[in-house]
């Protein structure tokens, strides 16, 4: 495998560079200074919330690319490269229909926070695995003052047989997307990781050719599209197999990681 042009590496987070706890490899930090030494920029591109994923990368927080909120706001070194927000109209109307789900909880994804209204244990543990700016209020139709990047719907019944069923009408002028077994995300139509990594690759003038990105789920599809290097994890979706030119070992068997490592001891 020729490596020697790659000047971009993007990482989904849960299910591909995390371990099944949810942890970075003690061995990611290494091959992160190895690749930054030869000049490769790395993007961490997920779900999760800007604040939440500036923490977990703490050491390297002023260096990295954040692709938060499944690519509807991209951050370098402070510098915002991407803010696709929603329309508050149409923000109300989905929190509205939402709503009449049952046994979904809702978070309002805004750029200056989280935002809940239901405080159940069992939603908040995974409400805090993923943001880590979250505000309780008493009504999500009140908050104004921000602006949104995204309505998460936490479905513990399965996200991708029941609450993406109520969002079939929507898909065709919003990025409606299953994010994880229990996750279903709403964005704005041209917020995607894959639109993200577009941003980031203008900004850097990279071309695809020159990009390497790893992901496990449907909110990494358009990411995949992205770069000639797309690898697909064990663990991953069918969908992301069926379109990945690569297979990396499962994020139980830090996969992510042996690739990288094999990226940085080819370009020596």
């Amino acid at each position: 495998m020729d490596f020697s042009n790659i000047k971009l590496v993007a990482s989904d987070m849960d299910g591909t560079l995390l371990d099944p706890h949810h942890t970075l490899s003690e061995d990611f930090y290494p091959v992160y200074q190895a690749l930054k030494e030869k000049g490769i920029l790395f993007a961490a591109a997920s779900g999760r919330q800007y604040y939440n994923l500036v923490n977990l990368f703490t050491p390297i927080k002023d260096e990295i690319i954040f692709l938060a909120e499944n690519g509807s706001y991209v951050v370098h070194q402070g510098q915002e490269l991407l803010v696709q927000a929603m329309d508050h109209g149409i923000t109300r109307q989905l929190l509205q229909k939402a709503r009449t789900i049952p046994g979904v909880y809702i978070v309002l994804c805004g750029k200056k926070s989280a935002y809940v209204e239901n405080t159940a244990q069992e939603f908040m543990d995974q409400v805090n695995l993923y943001y880590d700016a979250v505000e309780v209020v008493d009504d999500l139709l009140a908050v104004e003052d921000d602006q949104f990047l995204k309505i998460a719907l936490c479905d513990l019944a399965g996200s991708e047989s029941n609450s993406n069923t109520y969002f079939q009408e929507e898909k065709a002028h919003l990025q409606v997307t299953v994010s994880g077994k229990i996750w279903l995300d709403i964005c704005d139509k041209q917020a995607n990781k894959g639109r993200g990594m577009e941003v980031i690759q203008e900004r850097f003038n990279i071309s695809p050719e020159e990009t390497m990105v790893f992901g496990d789920y449907l909110n990494d599809l358009k990411m995949m599209e992205k770069a000639y290097f797309s690898y697909a994890m064990e663990n991953a979706h069918p969908e992301i197999k069926k379109v990945s030119r690569f297979r990396a070992k499962s994020n139980s068997q830090n996969g992510v990681v042996e690739i990288l490592q094999q990226l940085v001891g080819a370009t020596v």
